[in-house]
């Protein structure tokens, strides 16, 4: 049986998101941070259909001044944006998560194997 790096990389890197967020959900963002999460939109991704329809394939969203209602789960989060001044409610399932980013601390992590599948568990 061969190690699957691949896949244990990822789950740590999923775990570093899920303590950004909790932490974002108790304390909010300070000191100009702001989080751009791109994902792939599957079955699992609740939205409006409009919405879907004009994102079919992946989707990023930021999280900066504007959002509401922030509750991270344990194989999603529920969070409040606005997209041309409506608010919309999102649930984002980790597994379809691509990558995520800090540009105002210059921090991120790519989510994807190197074969450009989304690998989890």
């Amino acid at each position: 049986m061969n190690i699957d790096y691949q896949s244990i990389l990822r789950k740590n890197m999923l775990n570093a998101l899920k303590d950004i967020l909790k932490f974002t959900e108790v304390n909010g963002l300070r000191n100009g941070n702001h989080l751009y999460i791109t994902f792939k939109i599957d079955k699992n991704f609740i939205a409006p259909n409009w919405l879907k329809k004009k994102f079919k394939d992946q989707m990023t969203i930021v999280i900066q001044y504007e959002y509401w209602n922030l509750k991270v789960g344990k194989n999603n989060f529920k969070i409040t944006l606005s997209f041309n001044d409506i608010k919309v409610n999102l649930k984002i399932p980790f597994d379809s998560i691509i990558a995520f980013e800090d540009p105002s601390k210059k921090f991120g992590l790519n989510l994807i194997t190197k074969n450009n599948e989304i690998k989890s568990k």
